[in-house]
């Protein structure tokens, strides 16, 4: 289906907004779901493992991608927000630390759904949008997800104190109605996917394939994985970037999360532009080597200089990972777009995790003086190899 502009720029609304909505009781999820296990039990272990809850599935990313190839995706979307709204209503029976087993199998199922979700909106995209508007779209998503992350927090944290786990619960849950709602109104034709001639595992395989089989997709992704553990060790160092090296009371860490966050909406309201002007290869590039500037410099014990570190890596990191979505969009066949966006988030977003619990061990020995550093000039390295390597 040929969309007109205005039709495009109205289904690019809407789908934007389903995904901002869901977002947001997403982001203040996140951060209630650690206050309510610490507050009923008192435990900092118990209530680090609802992030982990969430995200181990990810690690299925490959898996679970298959079954935004399976079905339409608009539909899935439409199911899986009210599916996803009502399970949350279970969270209301959380009244004591004996039933918090129902929280964390909520949050294993609420983080298997995500990716499923992640992968068929990636996957709708395309087809709502058009493929020339795709960098425009990801940037825009990405400062909208960054302005989550700075509002949604706080509004979770909030709600929680006033009304408990459960109110908490419940917005999310109107959130998930709400952008089961706007999707259902999408107006974009699906062609019904054919029906697979292999098992489960064989076509998990073939998203895997089809990305590494692409010239022009495996460096980008590769790259943006590296990036991200360079990310994950830089993100270890925080608190002793803050207390050791800055004096500053932990709680300053806030400011500088806050900073970062809003380079990360710089960056994505000016993706767009700057992905047509120079492609998705040297987009990527020059954001590795912004990150980069700003995780070495990070070692000089100023204010300031922290400022504006944080604000470089804000605006660095997020580059590489929209180049490669976009790539992935554009250069994909329809069939597969699922299961490779799926596949390509858990390449990106694993090594993060793996390198917080790095990190943490690393500052324990190596002074973040001198580890800084070095991940600046391995950030940079990077950042030269993937602007050199020629387009396929």
């Amino acid at each position: 289906m040929t969309s007109t502009p205005t039709a495009a720029r109205g289904g690019s609304r809407m789908l934007l907004t389903g995904i901002v909505v869901s977002g947001f009781g997403t982001s203040a999820m996140w951060l209630a779901s650690g206050i309510w296990v610490k507050d009923l039990t008192g435990s900092d272990s118990l209530a680090a493992l609802c992030a982990f809850a969430l995200w181990a599935p990810t690690l299925a990313g490959p898996l679970l991608g298959t079954v935004a190839d399976r079905t339409r995706r608009r539909p899935l979307l439409v199911a899986a927000n009210l599916g996803l709204g009502l399970l949350l209503l279970s969270l209301l029976a959380v009244g004591s630390a004996g039933r918090l087993w129902i929280l964390f199998a909520v949050l294993v199922v609420y983080g298997a759904c995500g990716v499923v979700t992640d992968a068929a909106e990636a996957a709708l995209v395309p087809a709502v949008v058009g493929r020339h508007a795709l960098g425009d779209f990801n940037g825009l998503r990405m400062t909208a997800d960054e302005g989550m992350k700075l509002v949604a927090p706080l509004a979770g944290a909030g709600l929680f104190a006033v009304y408990g786990g459960g109110g908490v619960a419940l917005l999310d849950a109107t959130s998930f109605a709400a952008a089961a709602g706007l999707y259902a109104r999408l107006r974009v034709r699906e062609p019904a996917p054919a029906r697979p001639a292999t098992g489960v595992w064989a076509r998990t395989v073939e998203g895997v394939r089809a990305l590494w089989r692409q010239e022009r997709l495996r460096p980008l992704v590769l790259a943006a994985a590296a990036t991200m553990l360079l990310a994950g060790l830089n993100g270890a160092t925080l608190y002793a970037v803050v207390d050791g090296g800055l004096g500053r009371s932990p709680s300053y860490a806030g400011v500088l999360y806050a900073v970062q966050g809003a380079g990360s909406v710089v960056a994505g309201l000016v993706a767009g532009r700057l992905l047509r002007r120079v492609g998705e290869r040297r987009f990527a590039a020059a954001g590795i080597a912004l990150f980069a500037a700003g995780t070495g410099l990070r070692a000089i014990p100023y204010d300031a200089v922290a400022l504006g570190c944080s604000a470089a890596i804000g605006m660095g990191l997020p580059c590489v990972l929209i180049a490669a979505l976009t790539a992935v969009q554009r250069e994909t066949p329809d069939a597969l777009v699922g299961r490779t966006v799926a596949t390509v988030n858990t390449l990106m977003f694993a090594p993060n995790a793996v390198a917080l619990a790095m990190g943490a061990g690393l500052v324990a020995v190596v002074d973040h003086r001198v580890l800084l550093p070095l991940l600046g000039a391995a950030g940079l390295a990077l950042a030269c190899a993937t602007a050199r390597r020629p387009s396929a």
